[in-house]
């Protein structure tokens, strides 16, 4: 009877069989097939998530990212990290962070140490302050913008001119014409 793998039969040399081995912890550690992934293709980005049935109130700080599709109602304080307000979201908190991204609703004052985007069916109601801000055509704006250069950190201002939590040590305002003290409002003119 003929073996196709017998020595010195007509057919093509045979294909060696590769050496199998049993396997050891050291060959799963050390096999260079398998190599590990870095990290950073593991886990696609430290971004944490509201979903759209959530609400949050109170006070929301961390070391990473946030993405808000629900709603949130308090503070939002993520420095050093980005802030995303999605389509579904609705925000009604001062948020504080290095990049703020609104597609949503926002009421609040945001304070950003790099950007701020506000993009075309994004809504923001306050005040902005940013190094940049981009407001995307379509969007919805309302409140005051103050760019910081590189920095300068911003110092949450009083109607008074102080500082939020700080001592009031300026001086009285000048005295304008006459002596008498600057007035406070306007005082309307009567023709």
């Amino acid at each position: 009877m003929w073996k196709p793998n017998q020595p010195g039969s007509p057919s093509a040399a045979p294909v060696p069989e590769p050496a199998r081995t049993t396997p050891t912890p050291s060959n799963f550690v050390d096999s260079p097939t398998r190599a590990p992934l870095p990290p950073a293709a593991n886990a696609p980005t430290d971004q944490a998530t509201i979903g759209k049935s959530l609400v949050v109130k109170g006070e929301v700080t961390g070391s990473e990212s946030l993405y808000i599709d629900g709603r949130v109602e308090g503070s939002i304080n993520l420095p050093g990290n980005r802030v995303t307000v999605g389509r579904n979201g609705n925000v009604a908190a001062n948020i504080s962070a290095r990049e703020v991204v609104v597609l949503g609703k926002v009421r609040g004052n945001i304070t950003a140490s790099d950007r701020v985007d506000i993009r075309s069916e994004g809504s923001l109601t306050g005040d902005v302050v940013a190094q940049r801000i981009s407001i995307e055509d379509g969007a919805f704006f309302k409140g005051g913008i103050d760019i910081r250069k590189p920095g300068n950190e911003a110092k949450p201002q009083v109607a008074g001119g102080g500082t939020v939590g700080g001592n009031n040590n300026n001086p009285p305002p000048p005295p304008g014409p006459g002596g008498d003290a600057v007035p406070a409002a306007p005082v309307p003119v009567h023709a």
